[in-house]
């Protein structure tokens, strides 16, 4: 008879169980998740540029954000109804599309609406892309490792920053390109489109759970699925999770939006004083942290729990915020604090791709994920307005209006309590 001891020592390891078509899922949603966020961060990267450019002043290039991540909200509502209607591989390609040629478009703007036309274009693809790949990758993983993969293509995000990181200061620094090097970062965002290709070529669609079955392509409700969500038995959980999802966007944009700009500005201005091309450097060790952060997440909360594991990061965030922000002056304390600020900062939105999935039925899951993410995503993005107004104001200052934002990570650690954790468990 086998020992315990020999017969844990022979067990193989989890990813040997993964199949390759459920590793496809899984690339195919990681990378357009970091191909996303390189095309959305690339307008942070160059929103110094853009100011001197167009003239306009930091409201103004706030208010730019916040339409992107607007209009990602809706993109993240309409992407969740075709990913139920027409299929999630399908949604996942026409999103990659629509984002990449928005990339491109904007590096034709003359003028500041024609910018802030396709930022919105580009944030409906944003929007979409998550609501799309999250459910693909919830619906193809096994549950048993279902946070371990939504992790993995969480980190995805860190990815394209640090890519968008890089682009902009070898492009942006460039004396050649002169005052339009900015038109060359955002063309070079359109190269995304042909991953779309690949997508069409490589990924199925999923089976209607996580078992095997029939295609989802006939499994679209035949009643409204924003009927279903919003009706009597789905409503209340709809509205804790876009709640808890609005608390955690509105922290996170409002502080990483605005950190490349705090980190380039003058000191006398309330920044950092690392210049642009030195700020961007400094963004990499955050980054790095954030990788680690959305890629071990999943593991804590398979070996602490989800919702320990989530109230962890969102006290670890909250207490980072304002420290970071007075000692970010310090080039020691940018590359000590800069990978756990990172960490924290990031990892935690590694719980919402699984967690929101479990919370609602095969046919209608799309559009729930979508709708409770995106609209929560729609709440949150006021905050690179409010933080750009807070900062205008004298005797506040860039830095103190960041730190503001940690009040939203305790509201969100509050807001976790109020929903079920069902981690591990088949989907319905």
């Amino acid at each position: 008879m086998t020992s315990p001891a020999v017969a844990g020592l022979s067990a193989s390891p989890w990813y040997r169980s993964i199949t390759r078509e459920q590793w496809r899922a899984l690339a195919a949603a990681k990378v357009g998740w970091m191909l996303d966020a390189m095309d959305f961060m690339l307008y942070a990267m160059a929103v110094g540029q853009l100011r001197r450019y167009f003239g306009f002043d930091d409201a103004t290039a706030g208010l730019l954000g916040t339409i992107t991540l607007l209009m990602s909200g809706l993109g993240g509502l309409a992407f969740g109804y075709v990913g139920d209607r027409f299929g999630r591989t399908r949604a996942l390609m026409i999103t990659v599309t629509v984002f990449s040629a928005a990339s491109l478009g904007a590096a034709t703007a003359q003028t500041v609406l024609q910018l802030m036309v396709w930022r919105a274009l580009l944030g409906i693809g944003m929007g979409g892309e998550w609501a799309s790949g999250a459910v693909l990758v919830s619906e193809t993983w096994p549950a048993a490792h279902r946070n371990k993969a939504i992790s993995i293509m969480q980190s995805g995000w860190a990815i394209g920053y640090i890519l968008a990181a890089l682009m902009a200061a070898l492009i942006l620094g460039s004396p050649l390109l002169g005052r339009d090097a900015w038109r060359w970062l955002f063309a070079i965002g359109v190269l995304p489109a042909l991953f779309a290709i690949w997508i069409r070529r490589n990924v199925k669609e999923p089976s209607t759970d996580d078992r095997g079955g029939a295609p989802r392509q006939n499994t679209a409700p035949r009643q409204n699925p924003f009927a279903i969500i919003f009706g009597r038995k789905l409503i209340g959980r709809t509205l804790l999770i876009t709640l808890l999802t609005a608390a955690v966007q509105f922290a996170y944009w409002g502080i990483f939006f605005w950190l490349p700009s705090f980190l380039s500005r003058p000191v006398d201005q309330g920044g950092a004083g690392m210049g642009v091309v030195g700020s961007l450097g400094w963004l990499i060790p955050v980054q790095i942290g954030a990788y680690f952060g959305y890629l071990t997440f999943g593991f804590l909360a398979d070996r602490f729990g989800r919702r320990r594991t989530f109230i962890a990061f969102m006290l670890g965030a909250a207490t980072l915020v304002p420290l970071y922000g007075q000692l970010a002056r310090s080039p020691l304390a940018l590359l000590t604090l800069g990978p756990l600020f990172g960490y924290v900062g990031h990892g935690y939105f590694s719980l919402f791709g699984s967690f929101i999935a479990e919370l609602f039925p095969s046919a209608v899951r799309a559009t729930g994920q979508g709708t409770t993410y995106n609209i929560g995503r729609m709440a949150g993005a006021v905050a690179p307005f409010t933080i750009g107004a807070l900062a205008g104001i004298p005797g506040v200052g860039i830095g103190l209006a960041l730190a503001s934002t940690s009040a939203f990570f305790l509201l969100a650690a509050a807001l976790i309590f109020t929903l079920p954790d069902r981690s591990g468990q088949p989907l319905e």
